[in-house]
């Protein structure tokens, strides 16, 4: 039997053959950076507007690796704590040329990072009604992605855990059931620590994983971004082959009908 051929992960008129999304901070330098997204496989690239130079296009800086059309950019809101904050910002990058496919985040606590559900809503009904591309990073709550699906957004992107924790899937069962309910993509966003927490986000259904900590922070980040990109692979093969069923006694790997008395 041929293997089974995956169909490409679809958002708003985007479409990628990889899976696995990444982040650009934290590391050591630009050239680390550069060689961790090639490790990884990935095809979309997020940057964070607010920590970076957007205007520095000088041989060796970050935006002019991220802007070489080598990959797909998804500037990113981090550090904005209200809705008007993160359309400003992705207004601006608008202007720069760089932002159709964006990710909004606003942030509602200092201490947990954990997103604010109302300002997060408001701004992707204004971002949305503006023509952007919205992914929304959200709390693992069907509620508040339904909502987000229903005003445009093209994925939704709830949190495993924490941002940078590296705990990773902490709720599988909201997870099961907003991808119950989502018509959109399901991409999980922070939390993610190694690679059995990419693997286990993938098997569970999920359409994708958005990481930068995890292999960031790691203490070899090229090869945990190789670890990455095989682990978002093997996970989404995992779901597509279906698993087996959990029993709670044995069940003989060898059939016992056929045998010679």
């Amino acid at each position: 039997m041929s293997e089974r051929v995956d169909e490409p992960l679809r958002i708003g008129k985007h479409s990628f053959l990889s899976r696995l999304f990444v982040g650009t901070g934290k590391y050591k330098s630009v050239d680390e950076t550069r060689q961790a997204i090639e490790a990884s496989g990935a095809e979309v690239v997020t940057v964070a507007l607010r920590r970076v130079d957007l205007k520095d296009r000088g041989a060796g800086s970050m935006m002019e690796l991220v802007t070489s059309k080598r990959w797909t950019i998804l500037p990113n809101t981090a550090g904005c704590y209200t809705a008007d904050e993160a359309i400003r910002t992705l207004r601006l990058a608008r202007e720069l040329g760089i932002a159709d496919l964006v990710k909004l985040e606003v942030i509602g606590d200092e201490k947990t990072l954990y997103p604010d559900n109302e300002q997060t809503l408001a701004a992707a009904k204004t971002l949305v009604h503006e023509g952007f591309t919205v992914l929304p990073y959200c709390i693992d709550d069907p509620i508040v992605c339904k909502k987000l699906e229903d005003v445009g957004c093209a994925a939704v992107m709830p949190l495993a855990a924490p941002i940078g924790s590296g705990l990773g899937i902490r709720n599988p069962y909201n997870l099961r059931i907003i991808l119950e309910h989502a018509k959109v993509p399901v991409i999980v966003d922070a939390g993610v620590g190694t690679a059995s927490d990419a693997a286990i986000a993938m098997e569970l259904g999920c359409h994708g994983v958005l990481m930068n900590t995890a292999i960031a922070h790691a203490a070899e980040p090229v090869l945990m971004a190789h670890a990455m990109r095989e682990a978002v692979s093997a996970g989404r093969k995992a779901f597509l082959a279906g698993r087996m069923p959990k029993r709670l006694y044995a069940n003989a790997s060898s059939p016992e009908s056929g045998l010679i008395e």
